[in-house]
């Protein structure tokens, strides 16, 4: 039988599989984004938190596009989860070529780079998720050598498929993240 996991077994194997804390932390990001946007829609709130707290836990062990998250899917299978969780998974990044499809699957998409984007304009802004603006965001965009590894288009891509305006977007990500601001070492 198929089954949703709880957030306590999420993070378990969450912390079995990542051993490095800012990848710890940027999984506590994405959760925080993904909780904020299930409260928004009308979602499945722990079922979102899940999936956000474990769409990159077999990254550190396997961070090549040939395995990430090919592998961490197949780990879920095995252990019986939820085709729902998995899919959701596995279309958080383009690589996959898993077309994203339900809201769930959009809006991991969506939160995975941007809430890392905006922890990193927070960073140059004292720590302080509350300088962060969309302006602010839309200006290190502009600068390809701020975290260069996150695909701007990606960023735009989110918004776009969710529906929603950009700056809205980073607006929600901004409040999602102020909730556990202490828990990634930045301010509210």
């Amino acid at each position: 039988m198929l089954f949703y996991m709880t957030r306590e077994e999420a993070w378990r194997l969450l912390c079995e599989y990542t051993n490095a804390e800012n990848l710890r932390k940027h999984a506590l990001a994405v959760e925080a984004c993904m909780r904020y946007y299930a409260r928004l829609y009308g979602e499945d709130e722990e079922l979102w938190g899940v999936v956000g707290l474990l769409h990159d836990f077999d990254y550190e062990r396997y961070p090549s596009l040939e395995e990430h998250p090919f592998r961490g899917m197949e780990i879920l299978r095995e252990r019986g989860v939820s085709e729902t969780i998995i899919r959701a998974i596995g279309a958080h990044a383009n690589h996959t070529g898993i077309p994203r499809e339900s809201l769930l699957e959009k809006a991991i998409f969506a939160c995975d780079e941007l809430s890392g984007f905006v922890i990193a304009v927070a960073l140059v802004k004292g720590r302080t998720l509350s300088a962060v603006t969309p302006e602010s965001v839309r200006k290190r965009m502009k600068e390809k050598s701020f975290a260069r590894g996150v695909n701007r288009e990606d960023l735009l891509q989110g918004a776009e498929e969710l529906g929603i305006p950009f700056d809205a977007h980073v607006e929600h990500v901004v409040k999602a993240l102020q909730g556990i601001a202490h828990e990634l070492g930045l301010n509210p």
